[in-house]
């Protein structure tokens, strides 16, 4: 997956380093809503494979370096973080129980809870301290280095055993947002180079290492003194499949239990047949068009809206997706902590948009849509598009470009192209993607105005009125945004009759996705 330009990539991580969206919580505990397993009283023991798609012979276990799906829930498995994402994409507490900060929101108590790594010591602020140091090493190339960048490192410290200082170098009201960060695991003290976590690795999580085979398999076992409480499986195996066709094969065949990663068509062939059970993970990834609004004809916002304008969004859904998400509104994060779900539905109205076009004096515009078959839908949604856009008179140029070069092309290129998105916080969307100093600003919006807002959202302790500061900055969007949002993707999964718990309501990536202590076999 391209660092600079996060997205949804075939065998790529779902989402962008950065931080969580979270509301400023003394406790740090929220409201989350759960879906209750299904299938009666959990049941104890067995074994439980699961097939993702794998990265070769390359692999490893250091999670500071989790890159692909398979990675990231093996990293989960055997490790833990200070927090991890709620369903809504807001921080919930792991191993810190509780944060705290100051009037200024530039100095943050937090507290770990008793918890042990694998070898039985206890997890410690000395710890925490060492993985947050490794991960910003300048020298290395760790996911979560971005997200760690508001911490001075050097000022924060250990106040106690389980209590630790966290020194800002700003206020961050969303500093949660920074505990919940991907790829922000916790080692412990001894474990540096990469190669501590080749043969025998050691984490807080609820499984332990057993065995490890790059590109092949991984076996963790249950630990049993995990915080959480011990999973109700006696073993876990990831069995590398990179072919979505082998995947579903292995789960048809009985040799895995949990196939990761579906397309539509295959779930489709089996939802209600009795074979497999379909799992659809909804709001998992943004579907948009990225319009440049620096350069003609989008920066003129008489245009862009007309673009809003001529998409049928539900048409798009049903045939770039299968009919696998649901309609987008032109704001990232539909359901996602402080999303402005009260600004209507955008519906297509073609009169309103040939009017747009011709008060731009854009009638018979001509534009160039660049898109790929890096990511499901790209080419369809092209099409798509294309179709639509010539009802409202204007002429759509589909331009297929490669997928090895896609994601860094588009950034700085061309005027239309297709974008995609997993699941990550609004404010983290905002800070990556929106500023003016944000470094993958594919939209090219910017504004000093808006940076402010932001600026204005990290400085204000009150959770209503930071709400309403986040509100402002999307019914700006909104209006004269570069992203047209048209739908939200599900994510599939499929497993064997067998499985229990497996969370419903969670997108890929946050804390239940994968979540694999919580599922048993009937």
């Amino acid at each position: 997956m391209n660092e600079r330009f996060p997205g949804l990539h075939r065998r790529g991580f779902l989402a962008a380093t950065g931080g969580a969206a979270a509301a400023l919580a003394l406790t740090g505990c929220g409201d989350t809503e759960k879906t209750e397993p299904t299938g009666g009283t959990p049941k104890r023991g067995g074994r439980l494979r699961a097939a993702f798609a794998g990265g070769g012979a390359s692999e490893i276990l250091d999670p500071h370096l989790a890159n692909l799906f398979a990675d990231v829930a093996r990293a989960k498995a055997l490790f833990d973080k200070l927090a991890d994402y709620g369903p809504d994409l807001s921080a919930q507490p792991r191993l810190a129980t509780r944060w705290e900060s100051n009037k200024s929101l530039d100095r943050w108590q937090v507290t770990l809870r008793e918890a042990t790594f694998h070898d039985g010591k206890p997890v410690t602020a000395r710890d925490v301290l060492h993985s947050y140091r490794r991960i910003a090493d300048p020298e290395q190339a760790f996911r979560a280095k971005a997200s760690l960048e508001p911490i001075d490192l050097d000022a924060s410290r250990a106040t106690g055993e389980r209590a630790i200082e966290f020194v800002l170098k700003r206020p961050t009201a969303e500093f949660p947002n920074i505990l919940a960060a991907f790829g922000a695991y916790i080692v412990p003290e001894n474990a540096g180079k990469a190669a501590d976590f080749d043969d025998r690795p050691i984490g807080s999580g609820p499984f332990r290492f057993v065995s490890f085979a790059p590109g092949r398999s991984a076996v963790f076992r249950r630990y049993d003194a995990y915080w959480d409480g011990a999973p109700h499986l006696d073993e876990l195996e990831f069995v590398v499949a990179n072919e979505e066709s082998a995947r579903v094969n292995a789960l048809l065949g009985g040799q895995v239990e949990y196939a990761h990663e579906l397309n539509p068509t295959t779930a489709r062939a089996h939802e209600g047949k009795g074979q497999i059970e379909i799992v659809r993970l909804r709001n998992s990834a943004m579907q948009a068009f990225c319009m440049k609004t620096d350069r003609a004809p989008f920066d003129d916002k008489r245009v862009r809206e007309a673009f809003f304008l001529i998409a049928d969004r539900q048409e798009l859904v049903d045939g770039a997706l299968s009919g696998a998400g649901e309609v987008g509104n032109d704001l990232f994060g539909k359901g996602y902590q402080y999303y402005a779900a009260d600004l209507p539905q955008r519906t297509q109205d073609l009169d309103r948009a040939r009017s747009l076009l011709k008060q731009a004096g854009a009638e018979k515009l001509k534009v160039t849509l660049d898109t790929s078959a890096v990511a499901a839908g790209f080419t369809e949604a092209a099409s798509i598009f294309r179709d639509q856009a010539a009802k409202a008179g204007v002429t759509i140029d589909v331009k297929t470009g490669s997928k090895d070069s896609y994601w860094s092309d588009i950034l700085d290129s061309g005027t239309l192209s297709c974008y995609r998105s997993g699941a990550m916080p609004i404010e983290a969307h905002i800070s990556q993607r929106l500023l003016t100093d944000s470094t993958t600003n594919a939209t090219k919006w910017h504004h000093k105005d808006f940076d402010a807002l932001y600026q204005q959202a990290q400085s204000t302790r009150d959770r209503a009125e930071r709400t309403a500061v986040y509100e402002r900055m999307q019914r700006r969007l909104y209006a004269e945004g570069g992203f047209l949002i048209w739908g939200f993707a599900d994510w599939i999964l499929g497993t064997a009759r067998s499985v229990r718990g497996v969370e419903t309501k969670a997108p890929a990536n946050t804390l239940d996705w994968a979540r694999f202590d919580k599922v048993w076999l009937a």
